[in-house]
């Protein structure tokens, strides 16, 4: 058993600085990298990807990164844990093999996969024998939605990714699991942690929580005194210094950007945490309440005392449909009586949609400038604000209304008032609405399946 396992955070979302993992990589010793890809609305990106071309369905900038640094982590025997595949984990992992084959790693290397977690396919099967699925949130069944899903994911937990690991992958891909499992299966296939163990579980699932978002509890996005945040040009990605009695160390590579503090922990601790109490995962039941903080000495959080309790019997399943179509147009009027000109463009524009007979579920307009951020709370503007952008959404079921609102903004130019500066964007897209549907499932119905290939 090691004395300690250090596990880097790389990305905190699809999307994040491409450079992260290789830095993390490269910046100093690191046993594992957790990359971290996936949210709600990107399943349903990925399965409707997946439905235009069957090799996709992944985060494809996973692959170019493998191809950059395998090399690197094969030498240093860094592990990699990352939920990339998406929908498509086998699609995912055939391309990373061909990469890894391509910079010469050729039988010294093993990528396992964790499937299972799309139920995508037994929905009408599920929904026959009474598992109705229903919203979390409102108690509806999925039977009222089911014409419209576009995904169905359960948010797997550590242990499949475990079994990877104890078969030999040095390169884990999942689809939907836990973005805190990514760093939990590590520090539990290390250590040896059991299934029952659930203050030493709760630990791994709460370092996991503290560094799944990156560069947010390292000084990114930091809420106390950012302004004294050294070189965020820089900034240097969290990284979990774990040890065998559950307590660890967040901290960061040397010479990095950024910083690692009991205030920027604290505020990552709160991101998503909903009842302090009862932080549900597959894996335990997480409470907050009893974790300790203490400065350990400069970029470096001691972490401590936290107590678990036993997982629930069921999995949590994120699910994506269609909820109809939206616009945004926007126009920027000028100084002077900017914010009342834009306030004249939005009456104007609204008695012409009225006039059209357009009707939707929901028309919003908001003064950016003025009070888009903290709406009636922001007060009243200055009388001499030098410029507000008047920004309109409508969201309905019928597309040819909302296409139609996407040709009524540019008509305000010569037929408002006066003063627009700018058309931002050309004529408003129309976009589908991708509303998210939480349920739960009895864990006995889903079936996890762990490969691992040679490269």
């Amino acid at each position: 058993m090691r004395e300690k396992v250090r596990i880097a955070s790389g990305q905190g979302f699809w999307g994040d600085m491409l450079d992260a993992p290789v830095r993390q990589v490269r910046g100093g010793p690191i046993d594992y990298l957790m990359l971290d890809y996936l949210a709600e609305v990107t399943m349903s990106i990925m399965q409707k990807q997946r439905a235009r071309d069957p090799s996709a369905g992944y985060a494809r900038d996973f692959v170019p990164l493998m191809r950059e640094i395998l090399p690197d982590c094969v030498e240093r025997r860094i592990r990699v844990t990352a939920n990339a595949g998406g929908v498509n984990p086998e699609g995912c992992a055939a391309a990373v093999r061909e990469v890894a084959r391509d910079v010469g790693l050729a039988g010294r290397l093993r990528i396992g996969t964790v499937t299972g977690d799309d139920i995508m396919h037994r929905l009408d099967d599920l929904l026959a024998r009474g598992i109705e699925l229903r919203n979390m949130e409102t108690g509806e069944p999925l039977s009222t939605v089911r014409d419209r899903i576009q995904s169905a994911n359960v948010y797997l937990g550590a242990w499949p990714m475990v079994e990877a690991l104890g078969r030999g992958a040095q390169v884990v891909i999942t689809g939907r699991a836990t973005d805190t499992g990514l760093t939990l299966a590590p520090i539990i296939h290390e250590f040896g942690w059991g299934e029952t163990d659930w203050d030493s579980l709760a630990a791994g699932t709460i370092a996991g929580h503290i560094i799944e978002c990156g560069a947010q509890c390292s000084g990114g996005n930091c809420q106390f005194e950012w302004q004294s945040i050294p070189n965020l040009a820089d900034v240097g990605y969290p990284i979990v210094e774990a040890l065998p009695d559950g307590t660890f160390f967040v901290t960061k590579h040397e010479g990095t950007g950024g910083r690692v503090s009991v205030q920027s922990v604290k505020e990552q601790l709160v991101y998503e945490m909903g009842d302090p109490r009862e932080y549900i995962t597959p894996d335990c039941v997480a409470d907050f309440t009893t974790v300790r903080l203490k400065d350990a000495g400069a970029d470096r959080v001691y972490v401590r005392g936290i107590g678990g309790k036993p997982a629930t019997e069921f999995y949590k399943v994120s699910i994506s449909y269609s909820a109809g179509y939206k616009a945004v147009g926007t126009l920027v009027y000028s100084w002077p009586d900017a914010y009342q000109k834009a306030k004249a463009a939005d009456q104007i524009l609204r008695a012409r949609l009225e006039r059209l007979g357009l009707r939707f579920e929901q028309t919003l307009t908001e003064f950016v400038g003025v009070n888009a951020t903290h709406g009636p709370l922001a007060g009243d503007p200055a009388p001499d604000i030098p410029e507000v952008q008047l920004r309109v959404g409508v969201r309905g079921e019928d597309r040819r209304a909302v296409e139609r609102f996407t040709k009524e903004i540019a008509p305000l130019i010569l037929t408002g008032p006066p003063g627009v500066t700018g058309f931002a964007g050309g004529r408003p897209k129309v976009e589908e609405i991708v509303a998210y549907w939480p349920a739960l499932i009895p864990k006995t119905e889903i079936e996890t399946h762990v490969e691992v290939l040679e490269v």
